[in-house]
C-alpha cells in the first residue's frame, strides 16, 4: 500500500517524508505496539552489547507501514553506530553495493528495504559479506583472472520486506533474526495518534484518538497520515482542537467511514455486488470495470477487505461476504438497499 496522498498534485513527496520521519521513534522504549518481537530484539540488543559483537543479521517483514523502517532506525541508535540505507530495487549489480560494503564501520548498520526485489548476482555477492565480512571480485580475464578477497569491518544488514516468501532460501538463512510485524490494535494506534499529537502540538481529545486509530486500518502509517489531515481541518475549519466529532467530521470529508473504508474500497464492492452480482468475479474483471490495474486491486485494495471479512478468494474469482452487503446497506439476495424492501413490507 502506497502512502497516503492527503493532497493532490505533485510537489509534496519531500514534504510528507519529512513529516513521516519526524514522528518515528528514536529509541526502542518510544517504539509502541509489537511489544513481543521489540522485547526479543531487546534481548539482542543487550547480548550484542555485552559480548562487544556486532548485532545480529536482521530480516523484518509485515504489511506496509506497519513499522519496519522504523525499527531499522532504532537499532543503530540504541547501538550508537552508523545507519546506512538502500533499496533492494536500486541495486541492479554487485558494483551497486560494493561503496555501502567498504564504507561499513564497526558494527554499523546496513539498512535493505524491499529486499525481496534484489537481483539474484547481488544476493550470491552479498552472501560471503554476511558471513565472514569479506567481498570476493575478479580481476582480469581469461587465464590471468585472480580473485581478490578484501576483509570488511564487522557490521550488521537489517533488511525490511514486505513478501517475505520472494526472499530466496540461501539468503533467508543468512538472517540469524526474522521477525514478522503485525498490524496495531486501536488501543495501540489510539496511543500513537496521542503521542504524535503532542509532538505536533495538536490539541487532541482522548475519543478523537480512538476514533481516528478506528479508522486507520491498524496501520500507524495510516494513523499519522489520518492525523495530519485532522489537524490540518481542525486548523481551518475550528479553533485547532480535535474533538471525536471533528475528527469524524474531517475523515468523512476524506471519504473514510467508520470502519475505515475509502471510497476505492467501497467502490471495489460496490462494483462486486451490483455489476457481478456478488461474484465470483476475476480479478482481471474487477480491474477492467473499475479502470484500475490488478495490481493495484491486489496489493492495496482487496488486504484490507479480506483481512476485514467483506470479500473470500475462491478458484473462481472474488465473492463478496454477508458483511460487505450489511455495511453498504445492501441486501444479499438482491443488492438493492435493505431500506427500499423494508418500505415495500411496510406498504404491504
Amino acid at each position: 500500500m502506497p502512502r497516503e496522498a492527503l493532497i493532490s498534485g505533485g510537489g509534496y513527496e519531500r514534504e510528507d517524508e519529512a513529516f513521516f520521519d519526524s514522528l518515528r521513534p528514536r529509541r526502542l522504549s518510544e517504539v509502541i505496539g509489537q511489544r513481543k518481537v521489540v522485547e526479543r530484539l531487546r534481548i539482542c540488543l543487550r547480548a550484542a552489547v555485552s559480548r562487544r559483537e556486532p548485532f545480529p543479521h536482521l530480516l523484518l517483514d509485515g504489511p506496509p507501514g506497519i513499522g519496519k523502517t522504523t525499527l531499522a532506525t532504532v537499532i543503530p541508535n540504541e547501538l550508537n553506530v552508523d545507519l546506512q540505507m538502500t533499496s533492494g530495487a536500486a541495486l541492479t549489480s554487485p558494483k551497486d553495493i560494493i561503496p555501502y560494503l567498504t564504507n561499513a564501520s564497526e558494527f554499523s548498520v546496513l539498512f535493505i528495504d524491499e529486499v525481496h526485489r534484489l537481483p539474484r548476482a547481488v544476493e550470491e555477492f552479498l552472501y560471503p559479506a554476511m558471513e565472514d565480512f569479506r567481498i570476493d571480485f575478479v580481476i582480469g580475464e581469461g587465464i590471468g583472472a585472480r580473485t581478490i578477497n578484501m576483509p570488511l569491518k564487522p557490521f550488521t544488514v537489517i533488511a525490511a520486506t514486505t513478501r517475505s516468501g520472494m526472499v530466496s532460501g540461501p539468503l533467508r538463512d543468512r538472517f540469524l533474526v526474522h521477525e514478522h510485524l503485525d498490524y496495531y490494535s486501536v488501543e495501540e494506534l489510539a496511543e500513537i495518534v496521542r503521542v504524535n499529537a503532542r509532538r505536533l502540538q495538536c490539541p487532541l481529545d482522548e475519543e478523537a484518538a480512538v476514533e481516528i486509530a478506528r479508522r486507520s486500518r491498524g496501520t500507524p502509517r495510516i494513523a499519522n497520515a489520518r492525523l495530519r489531515w485532522v489537524r490540518d481541518y481542525a486548523t481551518a475549519r475550528a479553533d485547532g482542537r480535535v474533538t471525536a466529532a471533528l475528527a469524524a467530521e474531517a475523515l468523512e470529508m476524506l471519504e473514510v467511514d467508520a470502519e475505515g473504508l475509502d471510497a476505492r474500497d467501497r467502490q471495489y464492492l460496490e462494483t462486486l455486488i451490483r455489476v457481478y452480482g456478488g461474484g465470483p468475479a476475476g480479478l482481471e474483471a474487477l480491474a477492467a470495470t473499475l479502470n484500475v490495474s490488478a495490481d493495484t486491486l491486489a496489493d492495496d485494495v482487496e488486504p484490507y477487505l479480506l483481512r476485514c471479512g467483506y470479500i473470500i478468494r475462491t478458484p473462481r474469482g472474488r465473492v463478496a461476504t454477508p458483511q460487505a452487503y450489511n455495511h453498504l446497506g445492501l441486501e444479499p439476495a438482491t443488492g438493492k438497499p435493505a431500506r427500499t424492501r423494508s418500505r415495500q413490507k411496510k406498504l404491504l
